[in-house]
């Protein structure tokens, strides 16, 4: 790796110059990748739901649909309203009183319940449910949204998904560069009093902000990346490749000592020591982003892989870039050298290892409440119901809600050759089931007061168009709690008993999907990184009991971060436990190898068991603790600035497993060394030097 380093040196100003260029196809593939605002769209394409949903755009035409609660307007108005509506692109049709009937025909001699879905004398409002050609979450539908809530203020509120997604997308829009300015700024003022340079963090992060861009442009690639993906990935690779660049700043200024001032030679062994200790910790955390990727909800396979790149760029840059970089501008960092105004941790060795059993005694204490909290913890699959209560789409479900009493919509797709008796029979007995507001199919709309002749053509293509039959159900219930996924379970029996081929889609059946699918995908995602992690820590330390003891002590820094909220009483994103168990687990394994590397090199070279782990923690603590309170600043400002919940939530999470990370590795972890040291050394290579018995202090004085 010297040679290497050697060659960094030698072609710094070509390196600078060729990142700088590459810039220029990265933003280009960065202002091109579409992003996606739509969660359940990454549910597996083989489910019911989603092959309903294709069916209903291949064969309907419609891709998504909206509920509309239009108040204070008189029929005639509301009419003319439906007709502009109609006219607006990618809307395929939209169903309301006169859809049903002629316009001239009362209202009142509608079913009961139809005319009681359609209209609220109290409040003066009436319904429309808006069909729309293209997909929940398409550029189109969104679009047709905004221009659909430009017709009226706030006398026409849109209830749904695609309502949501719409807001969600105008939220993500406008603080997305927020989210990294905050990011940076909180940052840079952490290194900044950490740090004995102040222009150095600002090199620091203008080589990680050149690997973000490369990361965010290479998503081209995909085609398109999820907005929560899009929201997260320059925070966290910046978060959890931060270390990477403090530990080459570290062993340069080392090395400058080693080499007598010699700039270059010390930044090209620094390189060549960097490469050397963040291979293993980057390899580690790589495979945990990689797990991701054996998800069947496919979200974890998009943020998966983005953050994977992330921290391959990440080292990259640090032993390319910024080595170019702190060699170009040496003068001007050599004169905004100051004293670190955190002093240096570098005398807590002693205590911890004189203390050790106090921390294993706490270990052991605190894992009982920790690991029970992990498992009790309550999770949110609704993301509509966490977004500001001022947005539209909010708005309009509340409206909904209060005005007549719907929380989900369902839709249901049939054969269209089933027996007339036996499709009225059906719709009977899901009117009758227990939060059913409504039922809306051909059947239920003829009373005995309308003669078929009287509904219009338009309305019988829009549910029946001779291989399908189309029908909507009004749910009292909200999407993603346990009474409505009951109703979607009772309405499956129902419909599988008349039809087996018929299928039950919309929001809250793909929710309750999300809920079984994730579920089963969150056990097989972290048995899987915890298997990579383990057999890599086995290879690249070459120990059998090394992985079990990293392991161990990192997954406990996890369960305290994730059983915390079960005590506290948040409810947490469905998300939560992967993205958190993953990326804390491999910022918490850089940190750990960094430690358990020079544990190694000391026993190795002679030093006693409590020398060395003493040793360990006092060359490595203030870098770890450098690295997670930047970790820290930039996901925890994040986490207050967002205004969306599963962002915040995220952000607020990984900012406390920083520091508990970092508690966990400064006393859990070389209390862990001391106690298992005999073991550690008989099953691990490069521990016992058996040519040199002689106790060598030089090392590590």
């Amino acid at each position: 790796m010297i040679r290497f380093g050697k060659g960094v040196v030698k072609f710094r100003i070509p390196i600078l110059i060729l990142g700088f260029l590459l810039l220029i196809p990265s933003v280009t593939g960065y202002v091109n990748t579409r992003i996606n605002y739509d969660i359940l769209s990454y549910l597996p394409d083989d489910i019911e739901t989603m092959k309903g949903q294709d069916i209903l755009l291949e064969e309907f035409g419609t891709g998504a649909f909206s509920v509309a609660v239009v108040e204070g307007m008189e029929q005639k108005d509301v009419a003319a309203l439906k007709s502009e509506i109609e006219q607006i692109d990618h809307v395929k049709t939209v169903l309301w009183y006169d859809s049903l009937a002629d316009i001239s025909v009362p209202m009142e001699l509608l079913p009961g319940d139809v005319e009681e879905a359609f209209q609220n004398k109290e409040k003066n409002s009436t319904l429309m449910i808006i069909m729309l050609e293209t997909s929940m979450s398409a550029d189109e539908t969104l679009d047709a949204v905004e221009q659909i809530r430009g017709l009226t203020k706030q006398q026409c509120l849109l209830s749904g998904m695609s309502a949501v997604v719409a807001d969600i997308k105008k939220i993500c829009n406008s603080e997305a560069i927020m989210y990294v300015v905050i990011a940076s700024v909180l940052s840079a003022i952490v290194l900044s009093l950490t740090m004995d340079s102040f222009l150095i963090p600002l090199f620091f992060l203008l080589s990680i902000g050149m690997a973000i861009i490369y990361n965010l442009g290479t998503n081209i690639i995909a085609g398109e990346i999820s907005f929560i993906t899009q929201a997260l990935a320059a925070v966290l690779q910046l978060a959890v490749t931060m270390d990477y660049s403090i530990f080459l700043w570290h062993s340069y200024q080392e090395n400058q000592e080693r080499y007598s001032g010699d700039k270059k030679r010390a930044m090209a062994h620094a390189i060549s020591n960097t490469i050397a200790s963040v291979v293993g910790s980057s390899i580690t955390t790589v495979a945990g982003f990689l797990a991701m990727c054996f998800m069947t909800f496919t979200l974890g396979l998009d943020l998966g892989i983005v953050m994977a790149k992330g921290v391959v760029f990440g080292v990259v840059g640090c032993v390319t870039i910024l080595p170019s970089m702190i060699l170009i501008f040496d003068r001007a960092i050599e004169k905004t050298r100051h004293r670190a105004i955190i002093p240096n941790l570098g005398r807590i060795g002693n205590f911890v290892t004189k203390k050790y059993v106090v921390f294993a005694v706490v270990f052991l204490v605190v894992l009982g409440p920790a690991l029970y909290g992990y498992t009790h913890n309550q999770v949110y699959y609704d993301l509509a119901g966490t977004l500001p209560e001022d947005l539209e789409s909010v708005m309009g479900n509340t409206k909904l809600e209060e005005d007549y009493q719907m929380g989900a919509t369902h839709m249901i797709i049939a054969d269209s050759g089933l027996d007339k008796k036996q499709s009225a029979k059906m719709l009977r007995e899901l009117e009758d089931l227990k939060g059913i507001k409504l039922v809306l199919g051909m059947d239920s709309v003829l009373g005995p007061a309308v003669p078929e002749e009287m509904v219009p053509d338009s309305y019988k293509d829009i549910l029946d168009n001779g291989k399908y039959q189309l029908m909507f159900l009004a749910s009292e219930y909200k999407t993603a709690s346990d009474e409505v996924n009951a109703q979607c379970d009772e309405i499956k029996k129902v419909i599988k008993q008349y039809d087996a081929s018929a299928m039950l889609i919309g929001e809250a059946p793909c929710t309750q999907d999300l809920i079984t699918i994730t579920d089963k995908d969150f056990k097989t995602v972290s048995t899987v990184s915890i298997v990579l992690i383990f057999l890599i820590i086995a290879v690249v330390l070459k120990s059998v009991s090394l992985p079990v003891i990293l392991v161990c002590v990192i997954e406990f820094a996890i369960f305290i971060n994730m059983g915390i909220p079960s005590y506290t009483g948040t409810v947490l994103p469905f998300i939560a436990s992967i993205v958190i168990g993953t990326i804390q687990l491999g910022a918490t394994v850089d940190y750990a190898i960094l430690m358990t590397n020079k544990y190694k090199r000391a026993r190795y070279q002679g030093a006693e068991k409590q020398e060395a782990v003493s040793y360990a923690l006092n060359s490595s603590l203030q870098s770890v603790f450098v690295s997670a309170l930047s970790f820290f600043a930039a996901t925890f400002g994040v986490g207050l600035y967002s205004s969306i919940d599963m962002i915040s939530a995220l952000c607020v999470l990984l900012a406390r497993g920083a520091i508990i990370s970092l508690l966990v590795v400064a006393f859990i972890l070389p209390a862990m060394f001391m106690i298992f040291d005999k073991v550690i050394c008989k099953t691990s290579a490069g521990f016992v030097n058996k040519e040199q018995r002689i106790r060598t202090r030089s090392v590590i004085s």
